[in-house]
């Protein structure tokens, strides 16, 4: 975004659900929890670097922003993510109702992005490219926790339901990326252009 100057294609909706996922999730352990100067340097990163793309876009990029399609309704993800965090949460602490919070909107925070490329009918390269990692990051998180599992026998029930959710919703992606990005510069999505439209 920053080198290309604009933020066409990217959602702000998306941007700011991951703001509330790093926050909601690292914010009190900040302050409450020491485990390395790595971890807490890359907490505060990525709560920062959230923060800043989406002050970016509302401030630097605002012109290339596409608002008039960046429109999927957010109370349908973060409502379910709150319910979910609070029905399989291990504890009622608030650390750990905002931590289950966090991993089920996490697990759900792409859907604005998917639906603005779905409403404009397709993607530019870097766009796809900036889908398809954010797909990757969680792909590595679910090897994290499959490493734990049989390395420490650590098994949160809520993060692999959380982390199945996400991988069913970027499967369809996945498959289009490696068919079409790895041929074409921009590629055309699939229908359910008119899902949620509220025009």
């Amino acid at each position: 975004m920053v080198m290309l100057k604009n933020a066409s294609g990217v959602s702000l909706r998306t941007q700011f659900l991951y703001v509330l996922v790093f926050i909601t999730r690292y914010g009190i352990d900040l302050f409450t929890t020491f485990h390395s100067v790595y971890n807490t340097v890359m907490k505060i990163f990525f709560i920062a670097s959230s923060i800043s793309i989406v002050h970016l876009m509302r401030t630097k990029y605002r012109s290339t922003y596409d608002s008039e399609n960046d429109t999927f309704p957010l109370y349908i993800l973060i409502i379910p993510s709150a319910l979910l965090g609070i029905i399989f949460t291990d504890d009622y602490s608030l650390f750990e109702l905002l931590w289950t919070f966090s991993i089920f909107l996490e697990s759900v925070a792409i859907m604005p992005q998917l639906f603005l490329l779905t409403k404009k009918g397709g993607a530019e390269a870097i766009t796809s490219h900036y889908v398809f990692l954010l797909g990757g990051y969680r792909v590595l998180y679910i090897l994290n926790w499959v490493y734990r599992y049989f390395a420490e026998g650590y098994s949160p029930y809520n993060a692999w339901l959380a982390g199945l959710i996400q991988t069913v919703l970027y499967a369809d992606f996945f498959y289009m990326y490696i068919k079409k990005v790895m041929l074409d510069k921009r590629w055309e999505l699939p229908g359910a252009a008119n899902i949620l439209d509220r025009k």
